[in-house]
C-alpha cells in the first residue's frame, strides 16, 4: 500500500495533496514546481530572462501558486523542458529566484504580462488549467493526508522527515521559520495562520490586516509556533498536526458539504444551490451517496480479492512446475547419457547436439515461467497494494472526502480487476519434456538421430487411468463440476474422455459426456440426492480402465432467480433477478431458474406492491408454458391466483377449491411442492389456503408466476420447508 501513499513526483509521503481534475493525486509542494504559466500577449521576455510577476501592492498568497517559470525559448508555448527529476523519473521546475525589481518597476520594464498557468499530471500527462485562485482552485484530498498520517504513525515514521528530505532533493530550497507574508521589508517570524485567508501573519500584520471581528471574527487563525516555510518556491507549510477542523465548502468556506450534484460528481453545500450554479442539477445526500459509493468499491474490491487470491495460488503452481521442470529435465538428461553411452564411439558427436537441445527447452520453460512469475508477482503487488488502500479509505468516515475520490478509486478497482484476463493464471509451458529418444535405428543411421517430438514410435496402447481432481469438483444446486488429469510421464496418445454418472438413486452408471476437455458440468440433477461418477479415456488402440468414483451431493435446498430468458418481453426484473414487475396491464409469465422432478421443496415470493386488487397467480409450470396470459390457463401450468380477499386453485382453465383470504402489500405467498407424495400446497402468510390444490403431479417443473403492470413481486429461495408442514399432515 505504501506506493499508494507517495508522491509521482518527490516519491516521498503525499504533503497536503491535492486532487487534479483527472483524479490522480499531487504534493502542494510538488504541484508547484510543475506549473506551467503560457504568455497570452506578445510582450515576451527575451531567452533566459525570467518571466516576471504581476505587480501587486504586496505578496499575496496567489504568486507563489501561479509563480512564473523560466523559458528556455523566446515564445515559451509548450517546448519547456525542465531540468531537474524527481526520484520517480518526473521532471520538476528549478526553483526561480524572487525578482529583483519591485512590481512598479517590472511592469514599467517589461509592459504588463498577461498568463494562464496550467499543470500536467505527472501519471496520465493530462493538462488542467487553473483559475484565478491558482492550485488553490483544486480540492485537497484530506482522506488521503489522513490515511498517511496514520500510516506514518503505525510505521514509527518521523512525520515530515521524508517529505523535507524530498524536498531537498528537487532543490525545493532550505526549511526555516515561517515568516510573515505580509511585511514590506525584512518579514517578521510569523505568529498565526489563517485557514480560510491561507496567509501567515506576525502579530502586527494580523492585528491590521486581519482583526478577530467584522468579517474575519469566523477565520480560523492556528498558531505558527512549529511551522517551517522552505525557500522561495516553497508551499504553505502543513497544518496536518493541528486538530482537524469539519470539512467546509471550497467555494463557501463557512458552509459545510451536505448534498452531493450527480452532474458535477463532486459535494456541495446548500448555498452552491441557492446561487444557482447547481441549481439545476440532480442531487442526492451527501449520506447516501457515501454508503452508495461505499458499497460500490467494497463489491468492486471483492472481484480484485478473488483475483489476488488466485494469483496467489497460481504463483504457487508456477513454482511448482519450476521444480518439476527441473526433475523432468534431469531425468530425461540421464535417460539420455545412458542411452547414448550404450551406443559405440560414433554416438559422441551426436550425443553433444541432443543435450544440447534439452538444455535449450529446459531453459526456454525456465524462461517462461520466470516471465510469468515476474509479470504475476508484479501485477499482484499492485493489486495488493490498491487493495489495501481501498480499504484504508473504506475504514473513513468522512464522507465528501470519500466522494471526492470514490468515483476514481472504483474505476481503478475494476480496471485492476479487467488486467485479469481469461489465460492470464494458466501456465504458457507445461513441466512435461515432448521428447522421445529413438534408440532403434541401425548404426548407419546413427548421425541422423534426433528427437522424435510431439510423436511416437513405440507401439500404442490404451490411456492409462485418468486422475480425478478432487480439490476442483464440486456442486452448486443441482449440477455437479468435475475435473480430471492423466497421471505424468504418459507417452500413450488420448482421443478423448467418457464421463459416467448414476441416476443419483444407486442406479446404473450412464455416458453424460464424450469429448476432449478434463473439465465437465451436468445441469438438471436431482436436488438432495447422491451422485457416483467415473472417467476413462480411450484412444484409437481401445478404451482405458476406470478412474476411481467420485461420490458427489447435490444441494438440500433450491437457490435461484428469476429467468430473464424464460420470461415474457413485458416482464422487468429488477434486484438481481429477484424482482419481478410487469409493463403491462394484461397477465404476463415468468419462470425460475430452478427446475425440479424429484424431492420437496418450498420457496416465497413477498408482494411488494399491489393496487386497484388485480389477480397474480402463483405455481409451477412446465418448460412451454404460455407466457402471455394468466398462469394456469393452459395444461403446463398449476396455479393460485388470488385477489384481495379469495383464492382460486386452477389448471387447464378450470377453477377450483375457492378459499377465503387475499394479497395486499406485504403479503408472503408461500408454493410448498411436495414430488415424493406429488402435491402441491399454496400458504399465505403461513396459512395453508383450503384442501390440497393438486395431487398426483409429476414431471419436471420450475417455479413460475403470472402478473401485471399492478403487482411487484421478490422471490425468497433456499428456505427449509415449514415446522407446520413437517409437523402436521396436510388437509385433505
Amino acid at each position: 500500500m505504501e506506493e499508494e501513499l507517495k508522491c509521482p513526483v518527490c516519491g516521498s509521503f503525499f504533503r497536503e495533496p491535492l486532487i487534479l481534475p483527472c483524479s490522480h493525486n499531487v504534493c502542494l509542494p510538488c504541484a508547484r514546481t510543475i506549473v506551467v504559466q503560457t504568455p497570452e500577449s506578445e510582450h515576451l521576455p527575451h531567452a533566459g530572462r525570467p518571466l516576471m510577476l504581476m505587480g501587486a501592492d504586496y505578496d499575496f498568497p496567489d504568486h507563489l501558486d501561479k509563480m512564473s517559470l523560466y523559458s528556455e525559448t523566446d515564445s515559451g508555448y509548450g517546448s519547456y523542458t525542465p531540468s531537474l527529476k524527481s526520484p520517480n523519473g518526473v521532471r520538476v521546475l528549478p526553483p526561480a529566484p524572487a525578482p529583483s525589481l519591485s512590481s512598479s518597476s517590472s511592469r514599467a520594464l517589461h509592459g504588463p504580462l498577461c498568463s494562464s498557468s496550467s499543470i500536467t499530471c505527472p501519471q496520465c500527462h493530462r493538462s488542467a488549467s487553473l483559475d484565478e485562485r491558482g492550485l488553490r482552485g483544486f480540492q485537497r484530498n484530506r482522506l488521503l493526508e489522513t490515511i498517511v498520517q496514520r500510516y506514518q504513525q503505525e510505521r514509527g515514521f518521523t512525520p515530515g522527515a521524508e517529505g523535507n528530505a524530498a524536498a531537498a532533493e528537487t532543490a525545493c530550497g532550505a526549511s526555516t521559520s515561517a515568516r510573515c507574508q505580509l511585511c514590506d521589508n525584512n518579514p517578521a517570524e510569523a505568529a498565526v495562520m489563517c485557514e480560510q485567508c491561507d496567509v501567515l501573519y506576525c502579530s502586527s500584520c494580523q492585528k491590521k490586516c486581519h482583526p478577530t471581528r467584522g468579517p474575519f471574527a469566523k477565520h480560523r487563525l492556528v498558531p505558527a509556533a512549529h511551522i517551517t516555510q522552505p525557500g522561495p518556491n516553497a508551499h504553505r507549510p502543513s497544518t496536518a498536526n493541528a486538530t482537524r477542523k469539519f470539512p467546509t465548502c471550497a467555494d463557501h468556506e463557512l458552509e459545510n458539504y451536505s448534498m452531493y450534484c450527480l452532474n458535477c460528481r463532486t459535494p456541495v453545500c446548500y448555498q452552491c444551490l441557492q446561487e444557482g450554479k447547481h441549481g439545476k442539477h440532480e442531487m442526492k445526500a451527501l449520506g447516501i451517496m457515501w454508503k452508495q459509493h461505499k458499497a460500490q468499491l467494497s463489491q468492486a474490491l471483492s472481484g480484485i480479492s478473488d483475483k489476488a487470491k488466485e494469483a496467489k495460488e497460481f504463483l504457487v503452481q508456477l513454482k511448482s512446475i519450476l521444480q518439476q521442470i527441473q526433475e523432468n529435465g534431469l531425468e530425461y538428461e540421464a535417460c539420455l547419457v545412458a542411452q547414448c553411452d550404450a551406443l559405440v564411439d560414433a554416438l559422441n558427436r551426436q550425443k553433444a547436439k541432443l543435450l544440447t537441445k534439452v538444455t535449450k527447452e529446459r531453459e526456454h520453460k525456465f524462461k517462461v515461467v520466470w516471465d510469468q512469475i515476474n509479470h504475476c508477482t508484479l501485477k499482484l503487488r499492485q493489486s495488493t497494494g490498491l487493495m489495501e488502500y481501498c480499504l484504508e479509505v473504506i475504514k473513513e468516515n468522512d464522507p465528501s472526502g470519500f466522494l471526492q475520490i470514490s468515483d476514481a478509486l472504483i474505476k481503478r478497482v475494476q480496471s485492476s480487476q479487467e488486467q485479469w484476463v481469461k489465460g492470464a493464471l494458466e501456465p504458457k509451458v507445461s513441466p512435461e519434456f515432448d521428447l522421445t529418444l529413438d534408440n532403434e535405428p541401425l548404426l548407419q543411421a546413427i548421425h541422423q538421430l534426433d528427437f522424435i517430438q510431439m510423436k511416437c514410435k513405440v507401439p500404442i496402447t490404451v490411456p492409462p487411468v485418468p486422475l480425478l481432481q478432487l480439490e476442483k469438483c464440486c456442486t452448486r444446486n443441482n449440477s455437479v463440476t468435475l475435473a480430471w488429469r492423466m497421471p505424468p510421464f504418459t507417452h500413450n496418445p488420448v482421443d478423448g474422455y467418457i464421463l459416467e454418472l448414476d441416476d443419483g438413486d444407486g442406479g446404473p452408471f450412464r455416458e453424460v459426456y464424450l469429448g476432449k476437455e478434463t473439465l465437465c458440468t451436468i445441469d438438471g440433477l436431482h436436488f438432495n440426492s447422491t451422485y457416483n461418477a467415473r472417467v476413462k479415456a480411450f484412444n484409437s488402440t481401445g478404451l482405458g480402465p476406470y478412474s476411481k468414483t467420485v461420490v458427489l451431493q447435490t444441494s438440500d435446498v433450491a437457490f435461484f432467480t428469476f429467468d430473464p430468458n424464460a420470461a415474457h418481453r413485458d416482464i422487468v426484473l429488477s434486484n438481481e433477478n429477484m424482482t419481478a414487475t410487469c409493463s403491462s396491464y394484461d397477465d404476463r409469465v415468468v419462470l425460475g431458474t430452478a427446475a425440479f422432478s424429484k424431492g420437496i421443496h418450498y420457496w416465497e415470493i413477498q408482494v411488494d406492491r399491489y393496487d386497484n386488487h388485480p389477480d397474480p397467480a402463483f405455481g409451477v409450470a412446465r418448460i412451454n408454458v404460455v407466457k402471455d396470459m394468466m398462469l394456469g390457463k393452459d395444461d403446463k401450468a398449476w396455479a393460485m391466483y388470488v385477489d384481495n380477499n379469495r383464492s382460486w386453485f386452477m389448471h387447464c382453465n378450470s377453477h377450483t377449491n375457492r378459499a377465503e383470504g387475499g394479497v395486499c402489500k406485504g403479503t408472503t405467498v408461500g408454493i410448498l411442492l411436495d414430488l415424493v407424495k406429488r402435491l402441491l400446497i399454496f400458504h399465505i402468510d403461513g396459512k395453508q389456503q383450503g384442501p390440497i390444490a393438486f395431487e398426483n403431479i409429476e414431471g419436471v417443473f420450475m417455479p413460475a408466476v403470472s402478473l401485471n403492470r399492478n403487482v411487484q413481486v421478490t422471490l425468497h429461495t433456499g428456505l427449509e420447508v415449514p415446522m407446520i408442514y413437517r409437523q402436521t399432515k396436510p388437509q385433505n
